[in-house]
C-alpha cells in the first residue's frame, strides 16, 4: 500500500516514515537470509540444537528424573572433563587434522598430578603447572612431526596414543592408582563445588548484555561508514530470549544443588577460545589455513606457526581435562583416560558440528556436543541400560552428525559458498 505524501507533510515525519520501513525490511532481511543459509547449507548449529531438544524430550518421558534439578547438575559436572578436551579437538579439526592421543595425554596428566602431589609432596600448583607443560610439549612434538617430517597427524597422535599410555602405567608403577585428598580444594572443586545464586544469575545475565553493547557498537561503526547493519530491535531480542533461557536454566539447577563451578569453567574456556577464533588475527589464519592451506600460505600466513599453536592448544587442554578428571574421581589410575574417553572428546566437536574437512566449526560446538553426549549416557544410566546401547547410539548420533556435514558442504558447493 503506497503512501500519499502531500505538500504539507513535514519533512521529520518522512524520515520518520523512512526509517520505520527501513527496520521493517531489515527484519524480514535477516529472517529471510536465516533460511536461505539453511537452504545453502550453512546449518550451523542448528541440527545439535534439535538433537538436544528431541534426546531430553525422549528421556525425560521415558524416566522424569533425567531432568530433575540435582541429576542435570550431575550431568553438567559430567560435562566438564571432557568438554575440555573436545574444546583442543576444535582447533585441530579446524585445521583439517586430528588428534587421537587425547585420552592418554588427559590419563597421563592425571597422573602426573598423582605422583608429584600426593607421592611426592609437592604443591599442588606445581604439579597442575607440570601436568600442563607436559601436554603442551607433546603437542609441540606433533607439530614438529608434522611440519619438519611431513607424518600426518593421524600416525603421529596414534603413536603417541601408545607412546603416553605407556607412559601413564609406567610412573604410576604397580598399585596402578593414587587416590586423592577428598578434602582438598582440587577434589571439592570437582565433585562439589556450586556457585552462590546470585553469582550464578549474574553471570546469566552477562551474555545478554554483551550482546547488545556490541550490536550497538557495530551499528555506529557500520553507519559511520554508511553500511548497512542489522536492525537494533532484532538484536536486542535476540538478546532478550537469550537472557530468559540462561535465567531460568540458572534457576532450575538452583532448585537443586546449583551451577558447578567447574562447568563455569568449562564455559569461560570455550567463550576465551570463541572469541580468540572470530575476533583476533591468530582465530582468522585458523579458518583460513583449514580453508586451504596452499592459499592461506601465499597470502602471507605462516602455516607452520598455526599447526604449531593448534597442536600445542588440544594437548594442554587434554592435560586439564585429565586433571579435572581427576578432581572428579578423586584419584589418579591406570584407567584415566581410557575407555570411551578418546572418542567421545573427538564425536562431541564433530556432533557439535565442527567439520573433519577443516576450515568450519566452533568453540561452542564442544560445549553443544558433549551436552548431547552425556544426556545420551545419562539417560541410559537412568533407564539401567547396558552400556553396549549408549556406544551404538552415540555412534548412529556421530555418523548423522557426519553425513549432515558432508551434506551440507554439498550444498555449500553446489551454491558457491564453500
Amino acid at each position: 500500500m503506497t503512501q500519499k505524501i502531500s505538500n504539507d507533510t513535514p519533512p521529520q515525519a518522512l524520515d520518520r516514515s523512512d526509517e520505520r520501513v527501513k527496520h521493517d525490511e531489515g527484519m524480514f532481511d535477516m529472517v529471510r537470509g536465516f533460511f536461505d543459509r539453511i537452504r545453502s547449507g550453512d546449518l550451523g548449529m542448528l541440527p545439535v540444537a534439535v538433537g538436544l531438544v528431541v534426546i531430553s524430550t525422549v528421556f525425560s518421558l521415558l524416566n522424569p528424573v533425567f531432568l530433575a534439578p540435582n541429576n542435570l547438575v550431575n550431568l553438567l559436572f559430567d560435562c566438564a572433563t571432557v568438554g575440555v578436551i573436545s574444546l583442543g579437538i576444535v582447533c585441530v579439526l579446524l585445521l583439517g587434522e586430528i588428534d587421537l592421543s587425547v585420552g592418554s595425554m588427559s590419563g597421563l596428566a592425571s597422573a602426573v598430578v598423582g605422583v608429584l602431589w600426593v607421592n611426592s609432596g609437592w604443591p599442588i600448583a606445581g604439579a597442575i603447572f607440570v601436568a600442563l607443560l607436559v601436554g603442551a610439549a607433546v603437542g609441540a612434538l606433533y607439530a614438529l612431526l608434522y611440519n619438519r617430517l611431513g607424518m600426518p597427524s593421524f600416525v603421529a597422535t596414534l603413536a603417541g596414543l601408545l607412546a603416553l599410555l605407556g607412559l601413564q602405567l609406567y610412573i604410576l608403577g604397580p598399585t596402578g592408582s593414587i587416590n586423592l585428598p577428598y578434602a582438598s580444594p582440587l577434589v571439592r572443586f570437582g565433585q562439589v563445588m556450586v556457585m552462590p545464586d546470585w553469582v550464578s544469575h549474574t553471570l546469566a545475565l552477562l551474555p545478554g548484555l554483551v550482546m547488545i553493547a556490541v550490536g550497538i557498537k557495530n551499528r555506529r561503526r557500520r553507519k559511520a561508514v554508511n553500511l548497512s547493519s542489522r536492525p537494533l530491535g532484532a538484536v536486542v531480542i535476540k538478546a532478550v530470549v537469550l537472557t530468559v533461557a540462561l535465567e531460568f536454566a540458572v534457576y532450575y539447577l538452583n532448585l537443586g544443588r546449583g551451577v558447578p563451578w567447574m562447568f563455569g569453567l568449562f564455559v569461560a574456556l570455550v567463550i576465551v577460545l570463541n572469541y580468540a577464533l572470530t575476533k583476533t588475527k591468530w582465530g582468522r589464519s585458523m579458518f583460513a589455513v583449514g580453508g586451504n592451506r596452499e592459499a592461506a600460505r601465499r597470502s602471507g600466513i605462516n602455516v607452520r606457526r598455526m599447526y604449531m599453536s593448534a597442536f600445542m592448544l588440544c594437548s594442554t587442554l587434554a592435560a586439564l581435562g585429565g586433571i579435572l578428571a581427576a578432581s572428579r574421581l578423586a584419584s589418579s589410575s591406570q584407567q584415566a583416560g581410557a575407555g570411551d574417553v578418546n572418542l567421545n572428546a573427538i564425536a562431541a566437536a564433530v556432533i557439535g558440528g565442527t567439520s573433519l574437512f577443516g576450515g568450519r566449526g566452533s568453540a561452542y560446538s564442544a560445549l553443544l556436543g558433549i551436552i548431547v553426549i552425556q544426556a545420551i549416557s545419562n539417560g541410559l544410566t537412568l533407564l539401567n541400560l547396558s552400556s553396549s546401547l549408549r556406544y551404538m547410539i552415540t555412534g548412529a548420533v556421530l555418523a548423522i552428525a557426519v553425513i549432515v556435514d558432508s551434506l551440507a558442504r554439498q550444498s555449500r558447493v553446489s551454491h558457491g559458498r564453500a
